[in-house]
């Protein structure tokens, strides 16, 4: 489903130091410093603030205190933090031809490009302060090592440049015109790699300086030894990507807080909270006819789904799903021989479906398969290499998918549906035959929020999946981490010395999560299939709801039944796998 090049740390390396291999074999350039542990200094004593301090409190207050004061074995290694660190090393290599140097001695030299310079120095009120900027580029300015200085370069993410980035750099060129003995008037921002290199120059005025001092004493005063953590953010749906976020999962879990409530960001929370709703149980016990009146001086939108809101937070609080709409929600089962269970991964910067997995799910006489007969389904991965072209994807896909024309497509989320029939248009597939191709894809998602209230803060694939006792044979893994294994395996597949099998375990693993994304995607589904008709009652109807039926205690497949990941075979190397009749 759903972050330099060849870096693949290890996920219990909490931000563990990483060295990145340049594509062409040569000397790695050392990203030691970039990728050192965030985790800051526990002294007690004008311990300095450094940039990614500065970086974290812009995101999030609470995320820099506890980079300060967090107990380090709660930190969790991100995959999007090495593929951010992959884009800025793929950046660096287009602005650079050769590798650069080293330290304050490379400075001296007058070298290119340099790394691994630390800066120090004083903030407002004698505040210590610390940098490492991932690059500097030479320019022809006087300093104090010659007729040369610097500038820092910054690797932008995103298509504009961030408050985040702004005062980033802003510390950056304050540290290094003391450093250098001159001024820092402008930096330079990189987005992209290759012929896509986008580069900007921008100019580190005063303004920019004043915002800076006024921010580092409040950052200062609020990572001093024995104050309290700052409270959790109001839209934590944003937090996904942050290496606290399970630490701050169990205390918003704990207190109820209103953004474990699904369908609560940030502005609704703070609507609720104005209205003496602070707490998940407080919701739950609210008069939904009341609360939907006093929204609606602030829009609608929230008017309308006052009762919704209420009934999910009842259902969360008394942990028992209930029925929202009467039917069945997968009809189109009811007389389909079997389904293919459709899931693709995904590299969004490139825009790239890089991979279309399909699970064939054939009905038996005794009716659809359980868990452990479904994990022995035949698992057909296609991967959509660049080289290959997409009309050879299309053909393989269009190909497999008519071989099982009464077959239900189901895939989890709006992403495959989009995906494929963008692909059938830009392959010249009919109005006629994108139409029949519609009619077969079934969202599970959108089925089961239609018919049901679950007790889940979340009702994407690993939230549902997991509460009906599915679990991955992969732990940590998720769409960035398989990301950043397709980067791996793209560089390694033809890399000199780089054994066969060894290159080949990130593709594995790869298909492998995949396959245990179609897998718990028919979990769900089977669930739907299996739930109970209750009476039916309305949303805004009695405040406690009626006996449902819990989930099964565990739809885990049997490990001892899953195909051995190692024999899939490679789909770039090997014959179509569209079945033959």
């Amino acid at each position: 489903m759903q972050q330099p090049a060849g870096v693949s740390p290890h996920p219990r390396d909490s931000g563990t130091a990483a060295t990145a291999r340049l594509p062409d074999g040569d000397v790695p350039w050392d990203l030691s410093n970039a990728a050192r542990p965030t985790a800051e200094s526990r002294e007690t004593v004008a311990a300095p603030l450094t940039d990614r301090l500065l970086r974290s409190w812009l995101r999030c207050r609470r995320r820099a205190w506890l980079d300060r004061h967090g107990p380090a074995e709660a930190r969790r290694w991100s995959a999007h933090r090495a593929l951010t660190l992959q884009d800025q090393l793929h950046s660096f290599q287009s602005l650079l031809p050769t590798r650069p140097s080293h330290g304050e001695a490379a400075c001296r030299a007058g070298s290119e490009g340099v790394v691994g310079l630390r800066l120090r120095g004083a903030g407002p009120g004698g505040i210590r302060l610390e940098a490492h900027p991932p690059l500097l580029l030479r320019i022809d300015s006087p300093s104090r090592w010659g007729a040369h200085a610097y500038q820092p370069v910054l690797v932008r993410q995103g298509r504009h440049l961030t408050r985040e980035h702004r005062l980033v750099l802003a510390l950056w060129g304050r540290l290094l015109a003391a450093e250098q003995g001159a001024p820092v008037p402008q930096a330079l921002v990189l987005a992209g790699t290759g012929s896509q290199l986008q580069q900007e120059v921008f100019k580190l005025g005063s303004g920019l300086q004043q915002q800076l001092e006024e921010v580092l004493p409040r950052l200062a005063q609020e990572l001093e030894p024995g104050r309290q953590p700052p409270p959790l953010v109001n839209d934590r749906k944003k937090c996904t990507l942050c290496c606290w976020r399970s630490l701050c999962d169990r205390e918003a879990s704990a207190e109820g807080h209103l953004s474990e409530v699904s369908g609560i960001g940030g502005k609704r929370r703070d609507l609720l909270v104005s209205l003496g709703v602070t707490s998940l149980e407080q919701l739950a016990a609210a008069d939904p006819e009341a609360l939907a009146g006093a929204l609606e001086e602030h829009g609608e939108q929230h008017r309308d789904v006052a009762a919704e809101l209420v009934a999910q937070a009842l259902v969360q609080a008394s942990g028992e799903p209930r029925r929202r709409a009467p039917g069945d929600p997968l009809p189109e089962l009811a007389a389909a021989p079997g389904v293919l269970l459709y899931d693709i991964e995904s590299d969004p910067d490139a825009r790239d479906d890089f991979l279309h997995g399909l699970l064939r799910l054939e009905r038996r006489e005794s009716g659809w398969p359980d868990a452990s007969g479904a994990a022995k389904a035949p698992y057909l991965p296609l991967l959509a290499l660049q080289e290959h072209g997409e009309e050879r994807l299309w053909q393989r896909l269009s190909g497999l998918l008519e071989h099982y024309p009464d077959w239900p497509l189901l895939h989890y989320g709006e992403t495959e549906a989009i995906s494929l029939l963008r692909l059938a248009e830009r392959q010249g597939a009919t109005e006629a035959e994108r139409a029949r191709l519609r009619r077969r894809l079934i969202d599970v998602h959108q089925r089961l929020k239609r018919h049901w209230l679950l007790p889940v803060n979340s009702y994407g694939l690993k939230a549902v999946a997991t509460w009906l006792g599915f679990r991955w044979s992969q732990r940590g893994v998720d769409g960035a981490r398989c990301l950043l294994w397709w980067r791996q395996w793209r560089q390694d597949r033809h890399r000199a010395g780089v054994p066969p099998r060894r290159a080949a375990q990130p593709l594995e693993r790869i298909f492998r999560y995949n396959r245990d994304d179609s897998l718990a995607t028919w979990a769900v589904a089977r669930w739907l299939l299996e739930a109970p008709e209750p009476a039916w009652t309305a949303l805004a109807d009695a405040p406690t709801p009626g006996p449902s039926p819990r989930p099964a205690p565990s739809t885990t497949p049997d490990p001892s039944t899953r195909p051995d990941p190692s024999s899939t075979p490679d789909p770039s190397s090997t014959p179509d796998p569209t079945p033959r009749p």
